[in-house]
């Protein structure tokens, strides 16, 4: 078992605070306006830029390639087991749709607010979910990932704490893990309580008790309920608020006919009424610096330094390695799909360079150069 002497053992002196996160007053080269000594690398649902998601082989990736945390999105199946899965249909991200034997299963739900027709984990027992395997979500996009069709299941949450606590012990380096809580309004609707179950799940793990934790939500009732109780668990955890487009309201705020949306929590004011409840918000990329209908990059908010003033960190969301994602100065000649690396460094160093205090990267690699490089 890993203890609390091992883990900051394998960390060393220079690796505590970099793993740990911010440190109010620090400053790094690249960004002075940063909160953090250096910027955190957050492999997002692994390396899904270059295996299939949420599977123990994109996490191993992820962490072979550097990144400090790595992403499990957390759901639950009808036995009220979390799994990594992005969201509760499985329909683009397993082979269901092929097993004849949950064709019957196939249904529509309504969730957040958007009707959505597949197949959804709620429906499944984990012994169930354990006879699918995993897909490429993005087959288009990623072809060379189809080769790993087939070759993974998914995994639940506490396998996921198991294999990151063994490459943490093999490696001689300490990996933070950033999970999020899915749909939180919508699962309690169903008769979930995903926040209790992820609270036993990491009072449980010695591994969770003592390593890097930030846990994220859309929401915002959840983030107020599990702050203190996470952080008695793990004392340096940290709860992030991720925030959607900017018209949209938070789940949570919209069952309970609010009309706060996430652009109101953008404010300064909004900001610290945030900072009450979380430490980090989540931005999407595009939040940081706005773009144009041709995908061009206008002027950069001030939302890093907004959120810097009212106490936040800002880890935002998602670089990604390929010219379709990327703004369209930093694209190359190649194809719409061809990877990008010098475009994503670019662009990540351009965030960088506003104050982000970490990032979500679909390739922790591009994510490491853009901190680590030249």
């Amino acid at each position: 078992m890993l203890t609390r002497r091992h883990i900051l053992g394998a960390m060393g002196a220079a690796g505590v605070g970099a793993a740990w996160g911010a440190i109010p007053g620090a400053t790094m080269a690249r960004a002075a306006a940063s909160l953090a000594p250096r910027p955190l690398v957050f492999g997002h649902r692994g390396a899904s830029a270059l295996r299939p998601e949420h599977t123990l082989a994109s996490y191993a990736k992820a962490i072979a390639d550097g990144a400090d945390y790595v992403e499990p999105d957390l759901v639950p199946t009808r036995d009220g087991v979390l799994v990594a899965r992005h969201e509760s249909d499985i329909t683009g991200t397993t082979d269901v749709a092929d097993r004849p034997e949950f064709a019957a299963r196939r249904r529509t739900l309504v969730i957040d607010g958007a009707r959505k027709t597949g197949w959804f984990t709620t429906d499944f027992t984990l012994a169930e979910l354990k006879t699918l395997r995993a897909r490429e979500r993005l087959p288009d996009m990623r072809p060379q990932n189809t080769r790993y069709d087939g070759h993974f299941d998914i995994p639940t949450f506490e396998e996921i704490i198991d294999f990151v606590a063994a490459e943490s012990a093999a490696r001689g380096r300490v990996v933070g893990l950033i999970p999020e809580i899915k749909n939180s309004t919508h699962f309690h609707a169903l008769g979930h309580t995903p926040e209790e179950t992820f609270l036993r799940v990491i009072a449980a793990h010695d591994y969770t008790r003592f390593a890097p934790l930030e846990v994220q939500s859309f929401e915002t009732a959840n983030l107020r309920m599990l702050r203190d109780r996470v952080q008695a668990i793990n004392p340096q955890a940290r709860l992030m608020l991720l925030m959607g487009d900017r018209q949209e309201v938070p789940p949570d705020l919209a069952a309970r006919g609010e009309r706060t949306s996430f652009g109101d929590l953008m404010t300064p004011g909004g900001l610290r009424e945030v900072r009450r409840y979380a430490d980090v918000i989540g931005p999407s990329n595009i939040d940081l610096i706005p773009r144009d209908a041709t995908g061009a990059w206008q002027a950069p908010s001030t939302l890093v330094a907004d959120a810097h003033r009212a106490g936040l960190l800002v880890h935002s969301y998602t670089s990604r390695p390929e010219n379709h994602f990327l703004p369209r100065q930093l694209r190359n000649d190649a194809a719409e799909n061809a990877r990008n690396p010098a475009g994503a460094i670019a662009e990540i160093r351009r965030y960088l360079d506003l104050g982000l205090d970490g990032f979500f990267t679909d390739d922790p690699a591009i994510g490491r150069l853009a901190v680590d490089g030249p």
